[in-house]
């Protein structure tokens, strides 16, 4: 994939201007006009990829499409997601994205990646099932050879088997799913604001589906099922931000994190084994940012034990929750400050910037990210309200992982096309497309995210370069050694290249 120095060309062509092109004049040459264009589209993503041949006949087709669908009525990326994705669902530019080779997913978190109806259709039909309804009418599920013991704030536990015999299978199935998204068919009324959604994420439906996946037979599996769906998404590879949790077994016993590393690494064997052109996953470790400067000390010291122990699929360490209500970087930054005091490489992956409270200090996380020198800046949503902190990233070579769906859902953004990333998008600012949370969106993959991103940020002027710059950034990025990371950009290519001439056909 040939990707020319955006930086050169535009050096060189302002260079032209200047030479030959008078400035100062009422009747400007319409040649300028025309260069200025020229220069525009090559600093965008994507403005440094010469298609071939091929390429630019897909790249037509997809210009047609593309146009057919920004001047229909009804515009999916200024819409909710909740309300547009039945339009998408039927796109033809979103089923063009569905078959494309995406590379890698990089902002992935690990109890949001697989379908929700996988488990409750399979996981909650297993023997020795039993859940509860908590006080505010949301399910709670576990695993357990005898009843379990009473849950605070939570009903009498009760067999879900027997339950079933009680009751309608498919109206209770439903209650479940609804209750393990964000999904609803008001999202406007329903989450008015900010704090109403980020309690109804983390607090409610993010717990819903725990207790199902810390069981240690079904977190294997639940891991499996993930890799196999971004692979039907065309995935190539994907970093995971894992909890780690400490899982349990049928008669209580807990699990280690050791154990469930060893479990990420053992699923990942198999599922590479049966299918050899995914090219992997590795682990970014996350702990939740309300803890306290002793207890990150004591995870960041985990880190490190887990860094070593598993060089392989251990990729670094992260911070994750709502950046309002959790401590700001520069709170930790004895415990971040521990690996360089102790000589070891512990790479870190920090969400920084999902928020529009500007001038406090939770908007200052992305520059106190950089300053502890993160290899990614997940979401980055206010960075170009910070040319300062933009300009030093990019030096940096720091990418920003944008998640276009997940923006939108947690209010942030209401329109996409007003989303900060059109502006990076026209910067050539080096960028990833992601999906964050996407079973809790009640989608999986990526393809979802491409769509709102390709339709949404560039307009008209994003094309199929822009594409193929987007995908191969997604490996460029990745935490991969530079040698796999070759051997994926390689890879990428030859499954590029397969799709070109079957999507021309």
């Amino acid at each position: 994939m040939c990707v020319l120095p955006w930086r050169i060309q535009l050096a060189l062509t302002w260079l032209l201007l200047l030479c030959f092109m008078p400035w100062c004049s009422s009747r400007p040459d319409p040649r300028q006009q025309e260069t200025l264009m020229k220069m525009e589209v090559k600093r965008a993503i994507g403005g440094g990829v010469v298609l071939n041949k091929k390429e630019k006949l897909l790249d037509e087709k997809l210009y047609q499409m593309k146009w057919q669908e920004m001047e229909a009525a009804d515009f999916p990326p200024a819409m909710h997601f909740f309300k547009a994705k039945s339009l998408i669902d039927a796109s033809p530019v979103y089923s063009f994205l569905q078959m494309m080779p995406k590379g890698a997913a990089l902002h992935v978190h690990d109890f949001s990646m697989v379908d929700v109806e996988w488990l409750v259709k399979n996981v909650t039909y297993r023997e020795n099932c039993y859940m509860c309804f908590t006080d505010g009418g949301f399910v709670r599920f576990v695993f357990s050879s005898v009843k379990p013991k009473a849950a605070p704030y939570c009903s009498t536990w009760a067999l879900l088997k027997t339950i079933r015999e009680k009751r309608n299978t498919t109206e209770l199935d439903n209650s479940f799913i609804r209750n393990m998204t964000l999904v609803t068919e008001d999202p406007d009324s329903d989450y008015p604001n900010q704090d109403v959604i980020w309690i109804r994420f983390e607090e409610e439906a993010f717990k819903v589906a725990y207790g199902l996946v810390t069981y240690a037979p079904v977190f294997k599996e639940y891991l499996y099922e993930g890799f196999r769906q971004l692979y039907v998404d065309n995935i190539m590879y994907v970093e995971i931000r894992a909890l780690l949790p400490l899982t349990y077994e049928l008669d209580g016993r807990k699990n280690s994190r050791d154990w469930s590393m060893r479990a990420c690494r053992e699923v990942l064997q198999h599922f590479m084994a049966q299918y050899p052109d995914f090219l992997g996953a590795r682990i970014i470790f996350t702990v939740h940012r309300s803890l306290n400067s002793t207890q990150a000390s004591e995870v960041v010291e985990e880190a490190m034990t887990l860094q070593r122990n598993f060089p392989d699929i251990m990729a670094g360490f992260d911070f994750v929750g709502r950046e309002e209500s959790g401590n700001p970087l520069w709170y930790f930054k004895e415990a971040l400050g521990l690996p360089e005091e102790r000589g070891v490489h512990l790479p870190y992956f920090f969400h920084a910037g999902e928020t529009d409270s500007e001038g406090t200090a939770v908007d200052q996380n992305m520059m106190d990210a950089l300053l502890f020198n993160t290899s990614q800046i997940g979401h980055g949503f206010v960075i170009v309200r910070h040319p300062v902190v933009k300009e030093r990233a990019r030096e940096m070579d720091v990418a920003v992982e944008v998640c276009p769906i997940s923006n939108q859902v947690l209010k942030l953004v209401s329109d996409l096309r007003n989303h900060p990333a059109a502006v990076l998008m026209a910067e050539g600012y080096p960028m990833v497309i992601s999906s964050d949370d996407p079973a809790l969106f009640g989608v999986t993959g990526l393809s979802y995210d491409f769509y709102q991103a390709f339709m949404g940020f560039g307009g008209m002027k994003s094309n199929l370069a822009t594409l193929k710059e987007l995908v191969l950034n997604s490996l460029r990025y990745s935490s991969l050694s530079p040698t796999l990371k070759e051997k994926a950009i390689a890879a990428l290519q030859v499954k590029w290249d397969k799709f070109v001439s079957e999507t021309l056909l």
